[in-house]
């Protein structure tokens, strides 16, 4: 249970710092003499910052395990913080975000890594969306309560605080986190698997998830551009919402994806395999998209209940990353899951990146119709990958079928 909470701790802090932006853009850009550009700019570059330090992320994790990895990186993030609560320009908001993004690049990878190295793959979903479920309360603590927050103390003290936080979290990781025993890859004693390079490209040529790949790059894409970028200027310009209005807005999204994300363990179990359970996801999400884009600008409540069921069932992330994991080999999880994480973020940030682009061209178009295409442009896309997953095998062809709610090993402590 240590570990399980220790981790979740860094994880949490992690979804906050990915979605934190949304709430205090307004009083940082003013601050720093920031434009809309500039804002969509940083957070992007969170999420570049984030996907490449997966590559330093799964090497790490395969040869030395997840203590000293997470740790490490939570100090680069924790500085982060700290260069962002003293920034003055934009130069130092970029560097304060690019270093809060690289940091906590293994926060949620270092769990998934002691979940496949302790468990059968059938407890890895249950696990991981347990994890990913609870550590949406960052998410949670970065809308409506940040606004508060925000409004009472100003965004500096608040950043300084988690920069402080940050740093405690990775000094308790080194305190009561312990590394489970190295593993070497076949026929190379000694080692942990191929070179850094060749980890990667040996997981990369596995055709099964050639399918995977593209609905892994939109699918959390579209949901956290939408949650951390898009929904708080949605609502102001489209239903004219003020600060705390949005910031309950985004609370009800927040509070979906929270719940999301733990439900879609026990319907794993129920359901028997990952495949099925994040198709279904996937679809409905994709649906939801293309009606908050055709129907959302004409009821406030309407739009606030399909940002809801976005949220619930668009956070399939710990489901594909299962259905992924069945494919990986013992001795390059830790660059199998680390890949996969980059595919997930690299369309996060090449997501936020486009649709900034695109609003910036659309200067033209009402509030109401530019939202919209942008939304009809989400769904569309997810749509479109969910088509492709659709051709992909459910479990390698020498796995045999997992039975629903399999029951975990026998002998097997919870790692947590």
């Amino acid at each position: 249970m240590t570990a399980f909470l220790v981790l979740l701790l860094a994880y949490t802090i992690s979804q906050f710092d990915r979605g934190f932006l949304a709430i205090v853009a307004p009083d940082l850009g003013r601050d720093l003499g920031l434009s809309a550009a500039d804002l969509a700019i940083l957070s992007a570059s969170w999420f570049g910052a984030f996907a490449a330090g997966q590559v330093p992320t799964g090497l790490c994790l395969d040869r030395f395990g997840p203590r000293g990895t997470v740790a490490g990186f939570l100090v680069l993030a924790a500085l982060g913080g700290a260069v962002l609560a003293l920034a003055h320009g934009f130069g130092m908001a970029l560097a304060a975000m690019v270093l809060i993004g690289f940091g906590c690049a293994p926060a949620l990878m270092g769990g998934l890594y002691l979940f496949g190295r302790l468990y059968p793959p059938g407890r890895f979903a249950m696990l991981s969306s347990m994890m990913i479920g609870l550590g949406t309360a960052g998410d949670i603590l970065g809308s409506a309560p940040l606004a508060l927050a925000v409004r009472a103390f100003g965004w500096r003290p608040i950043l300084a605080a988690l920069a402080v936080l940050t740093a405690a979290t990775a000094a308790l990781i080194v305190a009561l986190i312990r590394d489970p025993p190295r593993l070497n890859a076949p026929g190379t004693p000694g080692q942990a698997g191929p070179s850094l390079l060749g980890g990667f490209a040996a997981v990369a040529a596995m055709r099964p998830l050639w399918f995977i790949f593209p609905v892994v790059f939109v699918s959390y894409a579209v949901v956290i551009a939408t949650r951390s970028l898009w929904v708080g200027g949605y609502f102001a310009e489209v239903h004219g919402f003020d600060t705390l209005a949005r910031g309950n807005g985004t609370l009800a999204m927040s509070v979906a994806m929270a719940l999301g994300g733990i439900g879609y363990g026990p319907l794993e179990r129920w359901v028997g395999e990952p495949k099925r359970t994040a198709l279904a996801g996937c679809l409905v999400t994709g649906l939801a998209f293309v009606a908050l884009g055709l129907l959302g600008a004409r009821s406030p409540a309407g739009a606030v209940a399909l940002l809801a069921l976005i949220g619930a069932a668009g956070l399939s992330y710990a489901i594909l990353m299962a259905h992924g994991r069945l494919f990986f080999p013992a001795h390059l999880l830790g660059r199998g899951v680390a890949l996969m994480n980059i595919v997930f973020m690299g369309g996060a940030c090449a997501v936020q990146a486009l649709s900034a682009a695109f609003v910036l061209r659309a200067g033209g178009l009402d509030p109401a119709t530019l939202y919209g295409r942008l939304f009809l442009a989400f769904g569309l896309a997810l749509l479109a990958a969910t088509a492709l997953y659709a051709r992909a095998p459910q479990a390698p062809v020498s796995a045999p079928p997992r039975p629903a709610c399999a029951p975990a090993a026998p002998g097997r402590a919870d790692p947590a």
